[in-house]
């Protein structure tokens, strides 16, 4: 194939799923002449799973790349068709924000964004070189030959990189919804050193709606007054669709024991490592086999089509053995499939060989983002896309990295847990992962990042302050909250008894009322004639600041503890096999990891809190000494 130049670029994004969209976006704002590249244009911002955003911690990081100033939820607010919070029964740092996405509508308003942007060039086309000069990134080569110099390029090749679709005992090397993989990009990585693993993902099978009973099934409507997912969304969103919830049975267990022999995942076929939180179906039959049924839920793709996703239902079973595992789910006795379930396998990099601004280590000017990293998931797919464009640009304007800590946002407990701990399998973001949940919110990932996002050259001046004027009216409320008080009264007595808690005869202050479980703060408006007009935003930011006060200082004085910690830097150049004390482990892990503070060194596996005491001495005595 004859080569020849074809542009001259500052970034190349290679992939244009959810987090190339927000890497070239990220860097064409800030300036940088950026072009992206994908297999095809028709799969700019698929959702090859289920078409839905957010979710349990995922609504946290799609409200904070919307406070940093990334695209993915003012597109969710414009094409998504049903919003649910999640965990609405439970405290506040669990609350998280899911919708159900038209497909196609968010594919094309994804598309337009990046061919609307300046500074970005959107190109169809297959890479299948990445070129270093001096070791560093220099050019990437299409398959047409076509070469194009750049001084950084983010991968972000979803499940694309030598991708193996799987259906029982059919097998294809190609990417999602049958595009074509990307083969020779994968030997071109392995020459440049990186470390490819090898994971697996899955999806359920698509059925015509047209052919299901709804009526066996359980309606799942949204919620009543919908929560937008971008803070700059004037209108709130309208529930424009249902879902449904239905079971599977004991014959589809049966069905799925019975054939469990021709599952690729217990045959053999299968190599790639699955992720532990989305298992396919037949794996929670292996792994639970007191559990009689499962849930299912029946969702629609958009509103211009009669398909509907069978959340719940992965699977990489034989297509005739998916057909009986439908028809035996009520509701599903007589769906007709229009897509079959499939698992596919593709490469991605071991995380422990980026740096926390997602370079390659090895490599420089060479970034990594979403299912390239070993995550899973369109959201966590996003935020690492900004992440990389954002450094990639900084880094070609002579700037530091921008990294966000864990204590700040669940963006940094997605990346430190990445680079710092690695992962085996495809990784998610929980809420459980956090230590600080009760602070990293998602009802308040504006007072967290907005500033950040302004402070890189992201967010608007206006946006800024329009926070700012927020929050200064949540802390004046809280204030008058402290110094006004319920005066007792027959109707306050009778509030009082009616939530079950102790009567106040001699009145109470208005916070004091609100600390109390089961009272909220618009119940108190009878009470309280000083009451100003908030917007609903306020009102709940002061609710929940009153009511978890106690719980919230105590959280801040672990994050206080953790910036100490992190204040501790590690020289890069530091010498873990000379200092006396670490175990042998610790060396080994701190070398590959390279930490850039005391904080990090901490969480990296192998290394204990022995460990931590003797980095500890080493940077207080100087290298050289005797710990």
């Amino acid at each position: 194939m004859r080569e020849f130049q074809a542009g001259r670029f500052d970034v190349a994004v290679v992939g244009a799923g959810h987090a190339g969209i927000e890497a070239a976006l990220a860097s064409a704002r800030l300036g940088m002449e950026t072009i992206v590249f994908t297999i095809n244009l028709d799969a700019v911002g698929n959702m090859p799973c289920n078409p839905a955003i957010g979710g349990t911690g995922k609504g946290h990081l799609v409200r904070e790349l919307d406070a940093l100033g990334g695209e993915m939820a003012r597109a969710a607010d414009e094409c998504c068709i049903q919003y649910r919070l999640l965990n609405k029964g439970k405290g506040p740092a669990v609350w998280s924000l899911r919708a159900q996405a038209d497909r196609r509508a968010y594919q094309g308003r994804m598309k337009h964004a990046l061919e609307r942007q300046e500074h970005l060039t959107v190109r169809q086309g297959e890479v299948v070189e990445v070129r270093t000069e001096g070791g560093a990134v220099s050019a990437v080569v299409l398959a047409t030959g076509a070469v194009f110099s750049a001084g950084a390029v983010i991968l972000a090749t979803g499940t694309y990189l030598a991708g193996r679709t799987i259906v029982g005992e059919w097998v294809e090397a190609s990417g999602p919804d049958g595009m074509h993989a990307a083969g020779r990009l994968t030997e071109s990585l392995l020459k440049l050193g990186l470390p490819l693993r090898r994971f697996k993902t899955g999806t359920p099978p698509r059925v015509n709606a047209r052919t299901v009973d709804f009526s066996e099934m359980e309606v799942q409507p949204g919620d009543e007054l919908p929560v937008p997912f971008s803070y700059s969304t004037q209108d709130p969103p309208e529930n424009r669709a249902v879902c449904y919830l239905t079971w599977t049975t004991e014959e589809t267990k049966r069905i799925v024991l019975e054939d469990l022999d021709r599952a690729p995942m217990y045959s053999g076929l299968i190599e790639g490592v699955g992720p532990r939180y989305c298992p396919s179906f037949e794996t929670k039959i292996v792994r639970f086999p007191d559990k009689l049924r499962h849930q299912l839920f029946v969702e629609p793709m958009g509103l211009d089509t009669e398909e509907v996703y069978i959340q719940g239902f992965s699977s990489s079973m034989p297509e005739d053995v998916q057909i009986r595992m439908l028809h035996s789910v009520p509701g599903l006795r007589r769906a007709v499939m229009t897509r079959p379930a499939y698992a596919i396998e593709y490469e991605c990099i071991d995380p422990l060989a980026l740096s926390p601004a997602l370079e390659v280590k090895a490599v420089p000017g060479l970034y990594g983002a979403g299912q390239f990293n070993g995550s899973s998931g369109y959201e966590e797919a996003a935020v690492q896309g900004f992440a990389a464009g954002v450094n990639a640009a900084r880094k070609l304007r002579g700037e530091g990295p921008f990294i966000l800590s864990r204590a700040e946002s669940y963006i940094g407990t997605l990346i430190d847990d990445l680079v710092t701990k690695g992962t085996n399998e495809p990784y998610r973001i929980m809420t459980s992962r956090s230590e600080y949940r009760l602070l990293l919110r998602q009802d308040n990932a504006d007072l967290r990042l907005t500033k950040r996002g302004h402070e890189i050259g992201l967010v608007s001046e206006a946006r800024l302050r329009a926070v700012e004027a927020k929050y200064a009216a949540v802390e004046r409320e809280i204030g008058r909250l402290r110094h006004a008080g319920a005066s007792p009264s027959p109707a306050l007595a009778a509030f009082l008894r009616s939530k079950g808690t102790a009567d106040a005869p001699g009145g109470c202050p208005l916070d004091a009322l609100l600390r109390r479980p089961g009272i909220h703060y618009d119940e108190l408006a009878p009470f309280d004639p000083g009451r100003p007009d908030l917007p609903p935003d306020v009102r709940e930011q002061v609710e929940i600041s009153v009511k978890y006060e106690g719980y919230i200082r105590r959280q801040e004085k672990q994050v206080e503890d953790f910036r100490r910690m992190a204040s501790r830097r590690l020289p890069p150049d530091i010498d873990y096999g000379g200092i006396q004390g670490l175990r042998l482990e610790a060396r080994e892990k701190l070398s590959a990891v390279r930490p850039l503070d005391l904080g990090q060194a901490s969480r990296v596996s192998g290394v204990s809190p022995a460990d931590v005491a003797a980095l500890m001495i080493y940077l207080e005595t100087g290298p050289g000494r005797s710990v």
